[in-house]
């Protein structure tokens, strides 16, 4: 029997923790989807942060395998997606991240709630630093310093006019020290197909980027070929280590 088989894998989506994430993504409301959409890999990527994993995690129980992330937003407000292989990587990346966030306060009534919640919604607290701003570090120490923590690294939504490395800094060498580029779900095949000619020799993955539950869906994901639902397999398909790959999301 192959050891091998195909998993939905949707490495960004927001929580009611991101000011933009609609307060239907609660712990309780993410999971439930997640399931009915038969989603198999997911990772929970706040903006600046990464305190609603723990609650999101706990529910899921591994069903969906529930990833800790942070979608970074640099100094240059570009945004990065970085995935950990565990918590305490993840809150330890937080940390320094936060040495330089600017002590901006949030203005609920113009930037959104910023919602830490427990595995049963109920509110632990209210995130007082706005969260959907530039940290004070540029997108070269961000991806290394991500790395030096073992984590995953990817550009976020690199077609977008705004937030992504290409609007920001135009174009990134072939060989720019991340794992993958990622693309809107929005994107039709053949806007897609652009980006691949761009970087022929990049892994794309496809995301949700997901701020209420009814863009969770497999068509808003990528397709992952693992032996099992893992961060550490999830790092060799990106890479194609060993039989494990990562299609592209539009064939």
């Amino acid at each position: 029997m192959d050891r091998f088989r195909y998993y939905w894998v949707d490495l960004h989506l927001h929580t009611v923790l991101s000011p933009c994430g609609e307060l239907e993504m609660g712990a309780r409301e993410i999971v439930f989807r997640a399931r009915e959409a038969g989603l198999d890999v997911i990772a929970i990527s706040d903006h600046n942060s990464c305190d609603n994993f723990p609650a999101v995690s706990e529910l899921a129980d591994g069903s969906p395998v529930v990833l800790p992330a942070i979608e970074v937003q640099t100094a240059e407000d570009i945004h990065v997606v970085t995935v950990f292989p565990d918590y305490d990587a993840a809150r330890d990346f937080k940390d320094w991240l936060w040495l330089k966030m600017p002590p901006i306060k949030n203005d609920p009534d113009v930037f959104g709630y910023q919602v830490v919640v427990d595995s049963k919604d109920d509110i632990v607290r209210m995130e007082e630093t706005l969260l959907i701003q530039g940290a004070g570090y540029d997108v070269d120490t961000v991806v290394s310093r991500a790395g030096e923590r073992g984590a995953v690294t990817i550009l976020a939504h690199v077609d977008r006019p705004a937030f992504a490395y290409p609007a920001v800094l135009g174009p990134f060498p072939e060989d720019y020290p991340v794992d993958a580029l990622e693309l809107s779900a929005r994107l039709d095949s053949d806007q897609a197909e652009e980006w691949r000619q761009k970087y022929p020799s990049r892994v794309f993955i496809r995301s949700s980027d997901s701020h209420s539950p009814d863009t969770m869906s497999r068509g808003n994901c990528s397709r992952m070929l693992l032996e099992k639902p893992s961060f550490e397999e999830i790092r060799m398909a990106l890479h194609g280590t060993d039989g494990r790959r990562v299609p592209w999301p539009w064939g």
